[in-house]
């Protein structure tokens, strides 16, 4: 009898491309009686998935030094299904483990009679949200790591650099009565073939063609602008099309359905439900068919480059377009008025620009626009003086009761000193502020002429925050500027100062009240449901007629732009808010040094905070630049981490897994060693040793 290939396909065994005969494996698959009694024969029971759920286990009699691509084999046989089993594998029930390595044997895995196993493949339908609402079918790995799990959808989807997302599970929707006409649409992605998805997924298989991978990450390639899978027919191209096309501001009741969070400790249970990206998707509980959501994690974003990543770029304006809409970031209401002003604007440019982002000069726009996100100052020589002279409002603390006191400024190389006078500048300064290393954010508000410049200090016990007050818009982008520079470590001199002047000049002209226009300005459009473009409380504030002509009148200021400058407008106002990037972490049962009071820990792109819950208050900041090392007792679930300075903080946690925060820092530190020279490469080991804890060992 000779054996086909098709019929025994499985990875691990050499007979995956035999035509001999049966007696390729005699040691592996005989049952002598001539072998030792340790050796005797026993009953494995195996239930087959493929045979239906009420179809009895297949009761093999094997032998412990049997090695599990012989127990496929048999399994294989007797069930006389032909069909392709190479996506198949063993599923081990009570200990949560899939039994990939082939050649190990039952003995060495510890299996016994008792063991309940199941012979499933290993890729399964699996509905996945995506931030602009829509929802995809799609055959995910049930056996990787959902980081690698990850990485095939993202290939699938034409998304680079997946370690910026990762998988969650979806909040419980409220159920309300009989809602026939809220049937979901799901598009299916079922049929795309795994080649185009699946990266990494069988582990006895060897690895693929990394070079091809890298090739993906740098430059994809695409067919009329799109992969060669989405190419394919009508239907598929119009699925990619929701995928990289901006969708329209949602209807009021989709807004009103989605959950909002109240409060921070809201906030913090929606990151309690994140994948553990260490450990595969059965593992965790997840089964076939059910729903998880796509979603940018670490908010790091690098090497966006539009030619390439439209799918990753409109995905990326849809998340932060719904965290405005439900609140889960907060922004002042002239801020909110711009943004709706930018998504009315956004939507009505797609519309008759839908392939604006296919055209090469509009790339290399959106690419420029992008590398202004990074801050990019690079530079070596300028005409600008090399210090500022100026008095500015100062506040050492956000909360004092104390108002701002007037001082001279004096601002030279990457410090601040400050003086009580002019007169007393030639003297030793009241306190001189070296800004290397800090936090800058913007606070202001046109209408009632603030400008005020937020500073959080590096400090041995965490951060200081400071708010430096200007007088006028014009001493505010200097000030900015100069205080951007040099959180980068860069002076007055270096060649980008004007050119971010320039910048910030332009983005308060957005926010400016322009009275000219009003006149051009209709007093009502049709076309504006300002439901659908401000969060719910402005609607408790405002009535509709009184919101329209206000974000009409912000329209004006950004009616010129084209669809690239839009998207890149809203996703640099969003990263310029001062809780941008923050994923809130609650902790029950707190043990920071000298606390014991419920607190919430705030992670963000380069620093931890600590916020009472009492008031609400930001109680210190660490930045990971600070930090020596953090450590997880993973028995008892406690974080350490150890700044310099000797300063330590041990924590546990109870509402979320310590494993969210380890992975989060993790993750972070990783995103740092991203750069342009290695932008091709992604370091799947660095990335698992820092956020896998005890599962990278």
């Amino acid at each position: 009898m000779c054996v086909s290939p098709a019929l025994f396909s499985f990875p691990g065994v050499c007979l995956l491309h035999s035509v001999r005969p049966v007696s390729f494996a005699p040691r592996s698959l005989s049952l002598s009686s001539s072998r030792s009694p340790r050796m005797a024969g026993w009953d494995l029971s195996v239930t087959v998935e493929d045979l239906g759920p009420d179809a009895p286990p297949v009761t093999l009699s094997v032998t412990s030094d049997l090695h599990v691509g012989g127990v496929i084999l048999r399994l294989v046989e007797k069930t006389q299904i032909k069909r392709d089993w190479s996506d198949h594998a063993i599923w081990w029930e009570q200990k949560q483990r899939w039994l990939l390595r082939t050649s190990w044997t039952l003995e060495k895995y510890g299996i016994h009679a008792d063991a309940r196993l199941l012979y499933m493949p290993q890729h399964k339908p699996l509905k996945l949200g995506l931030p602009n609402g829509i929802t995809l079918r799609l055959h995910a790995c049930f056996s990787s790591p959902v980081f690698q799990t990850l990485m095939g959808i993202c290939r699938m989807l034409n998304i680079r650099h997946p370690e910026e997302l990762s998988l969650l599970r979806p909040l419980e929707e409220k159920k309300k009565k009989k809602d026939k006409d809220s049937a979901e649409e799901i598009y299916d992605l079922t049929e795309v073939p795994r080649s185009s998805g699946t990266l990494i997924t069988l582990h006895s298989l060897s690895r693929p063609d990394m070079h091809t991978y890298e090739e993906w990450l740098s430059r994809p390639c695409l067919y009329n602008g799109m992969p060669a899978h989405f190419a394919d027919s009508p239907k598929m191209e119009a699925i990619y099309k929701m995928l990289s096309v901006t969708q329209p501001p949602p209807a009021p009741e989709v807004v009103a359905k989605q959950y909002r969070p109240a409060s921070v400790v809201d906030k913090a249970h929606i990151n309690g439900r994140w994948l553990d990206s260490s450990r595969c998707l059965i593992q965790q509980g997840i089964r076939e068919n059910d729903r998880l959501w796509l979603r940018f994690k670490y908010f790091a974003f690098y090497d966006i480059e539009p030619k390439y990543d439209v799918v990753r770029l409109t995905q990326l304006y849809e998340q932060a377009r719904w965290s405005i809409l439900l609140e889960d970031i907060d922004c002042t209401e002239e801020e909110m008025m711009l943004f709706g002003a930018l998504q009315y604007h956004i939507s009505k440019v797609s519309q008759s620009e839908p392939k604006l982002l296919s055209s090469s000069a509009a790339m290399d726009d959106l690419e420029s626009a992008l590398q202004s996100l990074e801050v990019k100052m690079d530079g070596e020589s300028s005409s600008a003086s090399e210090m500022l002279h100026v008095t500015i409002c100062f506040r050492p603390k956000k909360l004092t009761l104390k108002g701002y006191k007037q001082y001279w400024f004096k601002f030279q190389d990457t410090s601040i000193s400050y003086y009580k006078s002019k007169e007393e500048s030639i003297g030793e300064p009241i306190q001189q502020i070296n800004l290397r290393g800090c936090e800058v954010a913007p606070d202001v508000n046109m209408a009632a002429q603030k400008f005020l410049i937020r500073l959080l200090i590096p400090a041995p016990e965490g951060m200081n925050e400071v708010y430096l007050r200007c007088e006028n818009e014009q001493q505010y982008a200097q000030w900015m500027a100069a205080c951007r520079l040099a959180s980068k470590g860069k002076s007055l001199a270096d060649s980008s100062f004007q050119s971010e002047i320039k910048s910030i000049h332009s983005f308060l002209a957005m926010q400016r009240t322009n009275p000219s226009s009003h006149g051009n300005t209709p007093a009502n459009d049709e076309s504006i449901n300002t439901h659908s473009l401000v969060s719910p409380r402005y609607h408790k504030k405002y009535k509709t007629k009184q919101l329209t002509p206000r974000i009409l009148d912000a329209y004006q200021n950004v009616a010129q732009l084209s669809l690239t400058d839009a998207l890149t407008r809203f996703l640099q106002i969003w990263q310029a808010l001062p809780d941008f990037g923050l994923s809130y972490i609650t902790f029950l049962t707190n043990r920071f040094k000298g606390s014991r009071k419920d607190e919430v820990l705030g992670i963000a792109p380069n620093r931890l905070i600590r916020i009472d819950l009492g008031v609400g208050d930001v109680v210190k900041t660490w930045r990971y630049n600070n930090m020596k090392q953090w450590n997880v007792n993973w028995d008892i679930r406690q974080m350490a981490i150890e700044f310099e300075g000797n300063v330590n903080i041990a924590f546990s946690c109870v509402t979320a897994d310590c494993k969210i925060v380890h992975e989060f820092i993790g993750g972070y530190i990783f995103m740092s060693t991203r750069s342009r020279e290695k932008s091709d490469t992604l370091n799947e080991e660095l990335f698992h040793k820092l956020t896998g804890g005890h599962e990278a060992l």
